[in-house]
């Protein structure tokens, strides 16, 4: 949620960001403005009636109390009306995209700034994960496909095996500080090297939370329980971003940082015919993500260090990949920065999206109420990032692709193969 003082003061700038961002709402400012006006003169009556009512009490003026206490009933619900509709208004409006972020309509308008890695060139044609997968009997969507249905599969054997490798590998980055040190000394990013916390966080989500986090719509992707009136998550980001609603922190407490192991749920109601093979694009998948609170001034800089940290996580790996600034019209609404980065898939023949990192300033803390107290005594919004440390399904698959032999077999990343017991290589 932007803050109101910055929108009457920068109509323009908000005007650009909804249109630039396809938003499709008209905004009506001087009804916002106006409503914020009343409101907070409703508040002004309202703690003026509630002095009083304090002065009658000490006077024991009874008769004054019963006319201050109907004047607040008056007032209570229009109070409660006016926010709503304030609010209301406020939740249709994007947060303002970054300075360096392109203009553009949809993916065509994202902007690669930087590679790593050559793509490895066969001697034969290299397969697609599902068919690897298929022939060595560690993907199987078919018998997935009568117990759950479309999209679903099972991992089995190595590759289910691999999954926990990479967990293990992702924890064992990230919390390590003496790694995110180094990271931060090579990059050249100036931030607290504290390491992340890690966290394994409920996979269900009430309503008023998912809204307050602003990722409950599109709701058609989400999974919801009518009897329980709960969804469940997309993200580990979901869950963990609300840890710390109606929370306020003090300065030295920041940054805190998570990383969270957590199954996710997305209906993939718009990707119809879309990579319908493999483990690609389904409705349940497991994830890495890495979500932190900061300082302002510092979250910038902390979306490098989380954009560094998933570059780390794929060199060991040695992935190529490339990195990309996202445009306004393919970013989400509550980002000012988003970046994404996209690993070579050889069986594809081109670079498939693996990772972001979104830098939501203090949109989402302002929902959520998550703020700093500074040293000073002053109390304003943190700022927000999440951010991929593994999307495991995409990672196997790159791994597949990249690590494929003639034979069929995978071999295991040098890296990934003492967290699988010496497993080398993948076989029937």
């Amino acid at each position: 949620m932007l803050d109101i003082k910055f929108i009457k003061e920068n109509q323009e700038l908000v005007k650009d960001a909804i249109k630039n961002k396809n938003i499709k709402a008209e905004i009506d400012f001087d009804v916002l403005i106006g409503l914020y006006e009343k409101r907070l003169q409703i508040k002004k009556d309202i703690d003026e009636l509630n002095r009083q009512k304090n002065e009658a009490a000490k006077t024991r003026n009874i008769e004054e109390g019963i006319r201050i206490k109907n004047e607040l009933s008056n007032l209570d619900p229009q109070l409660e009306t006016v926010t709503k509709e304030f609010m209301t208004i406020m939740g249709l409006l994007p947060n303002i995209p970054s300075a360096d972020t392109p203009i553009g309509p949809d993916e065509s308008g994202n902007q690669v700034i930087r590679n790593w890695g050559t793509p490895k060139q066969f001697d034969f044609t290299p397969k697609e994960h599902f068919d690897l997968g298929r022939a060595l009997g560690v993907i199987d969507t078919e018998t997935a496909t009568e117990v759950s249905g479309s999209r679903f599969a099972y991992l089995k054997g190595g590759l289910a095996l691999m999954q926990f490798a990479l967990v293990q590998h992702v924890f064992s980055i990230l919390t390590n500080e003496e790694i995110i040190k180094n990271i931060t000394t090579g990059s050249k990013i100036s931030v607290p090297t504290k390491p992340f916390i890690p966290v394994v966080p409920p996979v269900m989500i009430r309503p008023a939370v998912y809204s307050r986090m602003d990722r409950l719509e599109p709701k058609d992707e989400r999974y919801y329980i009518p009897s329980d009136d709960i969804y469940l998550i997309g993200s580990a980001e979901h869950t963990m971003g609300s840890m710390h609603m109606d929370h306020i922190f003090e300065e030295d407490e920041l940054p805190i940082r998570y990383i969270g192991y957590s199954t996710a749920f997305r209906r993939e109601a718009g990707a119809a015919g879309k990579d319908t093979k493999g483990i690609l694009r389904v409705h349940q998948f497991d994830k890495l993500e890495m979500e932190t609170f900061c300082l302002p001034e510092q979250s910038i800089q902390e979306q490098e260090l989380l954009v560094a940290m998933q570059e780390h996580f794929l060199q060991t790996l040695n992935l190529p990949y490339q990195v990309v600034l996202i445009c306004t019209g393919d970013m989400g609404k509550p980002d000012y920065r988003q970046i994404d980065i996209e690993t070579w898939m050889p069986g594809q023949n081109r670079y498939r999206e693996t990772h972001t990192a979104d830098l939501m300033t203090s949109f989402q803390a302002r929902r959520l109420n998550t703020r700093v107290r500074r040293k000073d005594g002053t109390i304003e919004p943190v700022h927000m990032n999440d951010a991929t440390a593994c999307a495991i399904g995409r990672l196997l698959i790159a791994i597949m692709e990249n690590y494929q032999n003639a034979d069929g077999t995978i071999t295991v990343p040098e890296v990934l193969v003492p967290h699988l017991g010496g497993m080398k290589v993948i076989s029937k």
